[in-house]
């Protein structure tokens, strides 16, 4: 079974204007996510800029996103490292606060071969008893999870999934080919989803969903219920927003959107900063023309 099937979101993480993170903010965000049906919550990802926090930092986010959902929908933390051991701790202390599962990227600028990748992620799984979801995004890592990877992968016992994030549908429809309806097919790009549905995807890993959930929501189960007409139709929809969302870095972009609806504050950790301002206007653009403003 997939670990959710729908739209699980790649949370912010909110701020303090100090750099501290805001877990009243947090909360708040993670308790309106339940209630707007968003299926899954992933905290530590990219999009919460997991790579600018410390151990602690991170550990505590995700634990603070376990008790707030408490037990109503999956969450699932981020714990990939270019470091195996780091990795593994990070994975560990996430089991004991509690999450339903792991999201662990590949090791990035290291560029590991495939047999030290396939070592590397034995160790990472054989730490917990957890299932785990691959995230595949070259574009930051430098490091492509092939077909032929998955496949090798997917004979470790406890990855269930992949968030396919490299934007290659030719790669993806391969690896839904290599692989069966046990393992998770989740898109890392929100202009990609019904694409991905169609050969048997199980939902997205989103970006969008931090300010769209119900749509995000919507979308896939449209789909996965036999109204491809609807799905397809927020999929258009949301082209513009999406486009906006990602013109300059992930998560700049979407959390200026969050802290547009007023669910946090627009404060970053460094080297990431506030968006420019072509971009701000080109968001409040977006965001009103689909409903959200």
């Amino acid at each position: 079974m997939a670990i959710f099937e729908g739209a699980g979101v790649a949370l912010v993480t909110p701020m303090k204007k100090d750099g501290t993170v805001d877990f009243d903010k947090l909360k708040a965000l993670v308790e309106w996510h339940v209630k707007k049906g968003t299926d899954a919550l992933i905290a530590c990802g990219t999009t919460g800029e997991a790579s600018t926090l410390d151990d602690e930092e991170h550990i505590v986010v995700i634990e603070a996103v376990v008790k707030q959902v408490a037990g109503r929908i999956p969450v699932i933390g981020g714990t990939g490292s270019n470091n195996t051991q780091h990795g593994i701790h990070l994975s560990k202390e996430a089991e004991r606060v509690g999450a339903d599962a792991l999201l662990v990227v590949t090791p990035y600028y290291n560029k590991a071969t495939k047999k030290s990748l396939i070592t590397h992620y034995k160790a990472i799984c054989e730490s917990v008893s957890l299932p785990v979801i691959l995230y595949s995004v070259a574009s930051r890592t430098g490091m492509n999870l092939t077909p032929d990877l998955v496949a090798e992968l997917k004979k470790i016992p406890n990855i269930k999934g992949i968030k396919e994030a490299s934007g290659d549908i030719s790669q993806i429809v391969e690896i839904a080919r290599l692989v069966d309806e046990d393992f998770a097919l989740y898109s890392g790009n929100d202009d990609q989803v019904v694409p991905i549905l169609s050969v048997g995807g199980s939902g997205v890993i989103s970006t969008i969903g931090n300010i769209a959930p119900e749509q995000a929501s919507r979308l896939v189960h449209s789909f996965l219920d036999g109204d491809v007409k609807t799905a397809r139709e927020i999929q258009l929809a949301q082209k513009p927003l999406i486009d906006v969302l990602f013109s300059e870095v992930n998560p700049v972009p979407v959390k200026a959107a969050v802290s547009l609806l007023g669910k946090c504050e627009m404060n970053y950790r460094l080297p990431l900063d506030v968006p420019e301002e072509e971009t701000l206007n080109a968001l409040k653009r977006e965001m009103s023309a689909y409903g959200l403003l």
